[in-house]
């Protein structure tokens, strides 16, 4: 057993650029583990930068320099997103208020609903059956209240590091954009010289987590707009907030999409009941789905590498278990790296040596 194992390392890490390429692989995942709360506003920084260096390039191919084009496009940049958060925010959190409000007026027809079930199909729905549904529903809303109170009495806190990463996140990406070119000469001072394993994941991961990245805000703002104008034309109660939760959805591939689908189908039952226009909220509503999964993303992610449904939800937990949101939205190019790597992994010590007599020829 030892003696296959010594093979194995032999075979396998016999080759110094694979050696630079797992310690490097596992002192990132170690920093981010241990480090990551503290290091998010700089990983969010550094992906902001990372999607709008193509915008700053584009600006210097018409002549303009380096500070000039990244000043203009962190102000374009600054103001967008200032525009969408004095404009989105008040509507949101005004519908979010409205609809905890009405909670209580939805549980109590949701409670008249289901005690009439047994008077209506007594063959197939007893009382204790729905006894227990409103027990279990009970026990829920109260764990749910309780989380709830135990994030207000942190939201202050919370606030506070809000404010912060918005003041700090906008001038690390402008100087991230500034002097790229001098932060990147410094890192290499700390690479190991064996990288050629390195660059070639790092070459075919670049074009792909920029699509990706650029693809995902492109869709959040599609999907969310679309179904927002959607819901209100339809005259859907919390059409802006139902909206955004759609379009905030598409971050979790094939999760998200199902669970939100649960507020939608509820808001729309409360208002109307089991009407047409409860169905013309859902059939608008699953038209919008199709676009997304069939027109939208094939278009937006064409140049992405092709995953498995299951490879990406298996990302989607274990990233998502480990760093929160952002592992949710890193899962597709975090699994994609991991595909990347198996990829470029040498099969074994003859494959190796090929390939650094190719190298060296």
């Amino acid at each position: 057993m030892i003696n296959y194992i010594v093979n194995w390392y032999k075979d396998k890490f016999s080759d110094p650029h694979v050696v630079s390429l797992t310690l490097l692989m596992l002192l990132s995942f170690l920093v981010l583990t241990f480090f990551g709360n503290l290091l998010m506003p700089i990983i969010v920084s550094v992906a902001l930068a990372f999607l709008l260096e193509p915008s700053v390039r584009g600006l210097g191919n018409f002549g303009l320099s380096r500070n000039k084009s990244v000043v203009m496009v962190m102000l374009a940049f600054t103001g967008v997103s200032l525009a969408t958060m004095l404009g989105l925010m008040p509507l949101l959190w005004q519908q979010t208020s409205n609809l905890v409000a009405e909670v209580p007026d939805m549980l109590v027809k949701g409670n008249e609903f289901l005690v009439t079930l047994p008077q209506k199909y007594p063959d197939i729905i007893k009382t204790e059956q729905i006894d227990g549904i409103i027990n279990t529903i009970r026990s829920e809303i109260v764990l749910i209240g309780q989380t709830i109170l135990q994030a207000s009495l942190n939201s202050i806190s919370d606030v506070v590091a809000l404010i912060i990463y918005l003041i700090l996140v906008p001038i690390m990406v402008f100087f991230f954009l500034k002097d790229k070119k001098t932060m990147m000469e410094s890192a290499k001072r700390f690479l190991p010289k064996e990288s050629r394993l390195t660059s070639q994941v790092g070459k075919e991961m670049h074009q792909q987590i920029h699509n990706y990245i650029r693809g995902k805000v492109v869709e959040i703002m599609i999907i969310g707009f679309l179904s927002m104008i959607t819901f209100w034309l339809l005259d859907l109660r919390y059409a802006i907030l139902l909206g955004a939760l759609v379009g905030l959805s598409v971050l979790v591939p094939y999760v998200g999409a199902t669970v939100v689908t649960i507020p939608v189908v509820l808001v729309g039952l409360f208002q109307w009941g089991a009407t047409p226009e409860f169905g013309y909220v859902m059939l608008a509503y699953a038209i919008i789905q199709i676009f997304d999964g069939n027109i939208l993303v094939p278009l937006l992610f064409s140049e992405a590498v092709n995953l498995h449904p299951v490879a990406i939800i298996i990302a989607v937990i274990i990233f998502g278990g480990l760093w929160g949101f952002w592992g949710v939205f890193f899962a597709i190019p975090l699994a994609t790296l991991v595909k990347a790597v198996i990829n470029a992994w040498p099969n074994s010590a003859i494959e190796q040596n090929d390939q650094t007599s190719k190298a060296q020829a």
